[in-house]
């Protein structure tokens, strides 16, 4: 069976069909992308139970961190917190922290400032910033603009025309959310995915999953096939949200320090313990790069990447040099 989810093509082997009464699986559309969830359970209600729960928490946080809700957690931020410093939630707050620290690890590369340019385009009419207005917006993209207050729990904005985006970081983290929602009910074989950011639990019972990675520009073709178990995948492409004109590809993984698509490579794929690591390095790797991105992976001795250049060619990290 062959199910294509943006960003990851996911392939498993079917078991015998006596066996596959317990394989439960459910789909919708929330945070702005598919949700596949499916697992295996002894008893087919509880594993329904389970599903919705995860469903729910996947609703939740879309409520919280949309940027496109006016009313949500998020929103409110980006409206008030450049006129003074305001209370947070602290798992928003946590998530601000995480945000800062991917900023840090990859000297900007992670920046969740980049909605204050990123938010001029629009990948389903194909309309962008001109040069004029990418100058002048460019100068509030800078993650030091954000003022996080850990005794208080409070975020402020340095500069007025400061906004945030999570969508680099917040997929993951639902993802990661989920998991622990499974694994509360005992649930040992599931795999969850949300757009390119999956996590799996255990094997698919007794084989491991196998996740493929999309040919950035061949479509529904895999560039690897990866068998996995108890990780967690993401990949950035450049093939997700994009338009073309005048043959030059815009595409909505920007480089902070441009405001303009990074244009070094065509996809990432980070492999992680989890799912919100694996979707902020996905990004940043994207945006630092080939070289650049690559050095930095092998430095880290928890993750391993793919990623697929300009050219087409698969690169791959220290600790995956035998992948097919």
């Amino acid at each position: 069976m062959v199910r294509i989810v943006t960003g990851l093509l996911l392939l498993w082997w079917l078991l015998p069909a006596i066996s596959q009464a317990e394989w439960l699986s459910e789909q919708a559309d929330i945070m702005g992308t598919r949700i596949s969830i499916e697992l295996w359970h002894e008893d087919p209600t509880l594993g329904e139970l389970a599903i919705a729960d995860v469903l729910d928490e996947f609703k939740r946080l879309d409520e919280k961190l949309s940027p496109y809700k006016s009313d949500s957690e998020l929103t409110l931020v980006n409206r008030m917190a450049a006129e003074s410093a305001i209370d947070i939630s602290s798992e928003l707050f946590h998530l601000l922290q995480e945000s800062h620290h991917y900023a840090e690890l990859t000297g900007g590369a992670f920046d969740i400032t980049f909605a204050s340019i990123g938010h001029q385009y629009d990948y389903r009419t194909g309309e962008k910033p001109d040069q004029q207005r990418t100058r002048q917006t460019l100068p509030l993209v800078d993650y030091r603009h954000i003022e996080l207050d850990p005794k208080r729990n409070t975020v402020r904005f340095l500069r007025k025309g400061v906004k945030i985006d999570l969508g680099g970081i917040a997929k993951g983290y639902a993802v990661d959310r989920g998991i622990a929602l499974l694994r509360e009910r005992a649930i040992e074989h599931a795999l969850i995915s949300a757009g390119g950011d999956s996590r799996l639990i255990g094997d698919h019972r007794g084989r491991p999953w196998h996740i493929g990675i999309q040919a950035p520009r061949k479509k529904q073709a895999m560039a690897a096939v990866l068998p996995l178990s108890n990780s967690a995948v993401s990949t950035s492409g450049d093939y997700e949200r994009f338009f073309e004109t005048d043959g030059v590809r815009y595409h909505h993984i920007l480089s902070p320090k441009t405001g303009h698509s990074a244009k070094d490579v065509q996809s990432v794929t980070i492999l992680g313990a989890n799912a919100l690591r694996t979707d902020a390095l996905s990004t940043s790797i994207f945006v630092l790069g080939a070289e650049a991105g690559m050095a930095l992976i092998n430095r880290l001795d928890d993750v391993e990447a793919i990623i697929i250049d300009q050219h087409g060619e698969l690169l791959t990290s220290s600790g995956l040099d035998n992948l097919d």
